[in-house]
């Protein structure tokens, strides 16, 4: 078979890759290969791919990372959460000497996705593929080439002592891509935070699978701030069981264009929260693209999306709830608020309600707007200067996310990300 010449660069590394995988696994990474060979990364002809061109991604074939680069280790420990298990990966590869894990036991496994396929195949073959709903060139090309990862496997109710946190660190100007598969069993709970940070402007192509049986509990959060001339692209798909808890804070913070995806399937009684900020700047792109499916009656979701959108920088929200037919007594919310802080900044939201049961209650609401004119007399007749009154209010529409994080570590760790922007206002005494 000829290839096109958008997949020739990878050829080679996906056939070493399907290789050296088993047999399960090479069929898939093969077909993956050849879907991607005929489709490509997605094009803006597509409605769910409308507000957000990849062609410059296409254009670039970047290299796959066959070797992670050299990582300042300052740099890296910066990034490290105290108080956290911690698995890195270095342009999509496992770092073990960064890494501090666990010790496994009958209850517990945490460790790199190659040891898994080495030591764990029972549950990777029953797990891998089963929550990711859709299909486009990103998955493609992530299940030919993904190289790493994390794998994730609680028992019956097992409860992780601190947060997990997978660090994704991008070095070079090439192509990272890792996939992670979390399992939790019957009433099992876990804390799972990922950042992804990048010093060169190379592609990031990730795909995560969670699969929650009954009763059992994630929180998740993504925290992306890779390099200003980086590339990002982050799917999360989500499969809950009946009576199941997920919540989801996302933090879009870098990258030149950038995508997260999270698609969830809720059985009954289930319930999903999923809370995000972008804050694009500069010429910076960021999209968050979201599908709840509620499949069986009495299932909750909740979506609380903000953006800033600032200089020439373009936020981008896709929400969509669908409601089946016999997801009866569903109750789900969706809002999306933004705020344009320059005339080059640009918006585009689309919420979407897909309902075919009658006996639900399903809301959802945007709001576009500047910095309240009035706020802002109020603030400065109260002796704050113009610059000071219009940060301390941006500051409170990005503070509220920022303290819904139950994760202290966390919380301080974007805290101190984020405050440093906040130069002309005091914050322990703002008034």
């Amino acid at each position: 078979m000829t290839m096109p010449a958008s997949v020739t660069p990878y050829q080679s590394r996906a056939e070493s890759l399907a290789a050296s995988s088993p047999d399960w696994l090479a069929k898939l990474r093969r077909g993956a290969l050849a879907r991607f060979a005929e489709q490509g990364f997605p094009s803006l002809r597509e409605e769910e791919w409308k507000y957000t061109n990849v062609a410059p991604i296409e254009r670039k074939r970047f290299p796959l990372a066959e070797a992670p680069g050299q990582v300042d280790p300052a740099w890296a420990q910066d990034k490290l959460l105290p108080d956290c298990w911690h698995l890195v990966l270095i342009d999509g590869h496992f770092a073990r000497d960064l890494s501090s894990l666990p010790e496994r036991t009958g209850e517990t496994v945490i460790c790199d996705f190659n040891e898994a396929l080495d030591r764990h195949s029972e549950w990777l073959t029953q797990g891998f593929g089963r929550a990711v709903d859709v299909d486009h060139g990103f998955i493609d090309f992530n299940t030919a080439l993904f190289q790493g990862g994390a794998f994730i496997h609680l028992s019956a109710g097992a409860r992780l002592e601190k947060p997990i946190q997978i660090l994704h660190l991008q070095t070079q100007a090439a192509a990272a891509a890792s996939r992670h598969l979390i399992l939790l069993e019957e009433g099992a709970e876990a804390t799972v935070i990922e950042t992804y940070a990048g010093s060169d402007a190379g592609l990031t192509a990730h795909i995560g699978e969670v699969l929650l049986e009954k009763e059992a509990h994630l929180q998740h959060f993504k925290i992306q701030e890779e390099a200003e001339r980086s590339f990002h692209f982050g799917g999360l798909y989500v499969k809950q069981a009946p009576h199941s808890h997920l919540t989801q804070n996302q933090f879009a913070l870098g990258g030149f264009l950038a995508r997260s995806e999270i698609h969830v399937t809720l059985d009954e009684g289930s319930a999903c929260h999923l809370d995000g900020l972008h804050w694009a700047r500069g010429r910076r792109h960021l999209d968050s693209h979201t599908r709840i499916v509620h499949a069986a009656p009495n299932g909750t979701s909740r979506e609380n999306y903000k953006a800033l959108a600032d200089d020439s920088g373009h936020s981008v929200f896709q929400g969509r709830i669908l409601v089946q037919p016999h997801a009866q007594k569903t109750d789900s919310a969706m809002h999306n608020r933004n705020l344009i802080l320059s005339d080059k900044a640009e918006v585009d939201s689309k919420p979407q309600l897909e309902i075919y049961a009658d006996d639900v209650q399903c809301a959802h609401g945007v709001t576009v707007g500047q910095l309240d004119d009035d706020a802002l007399f109020y603030l400065e007749t109260r002796g704050l200067d113009a610059d000071a009154a219009r940060q301390l209010l941006i500051y409170g529409f990005v503070n509220e996310l920022i303290e819904a994080v139950p994760v202290m570590p966390l919380r301080a760790y974007l805290h101190r990300q984020l405050d440093p922007q906040f130069n002309a206002i005091d914050l322990k005494n703002p008034l």
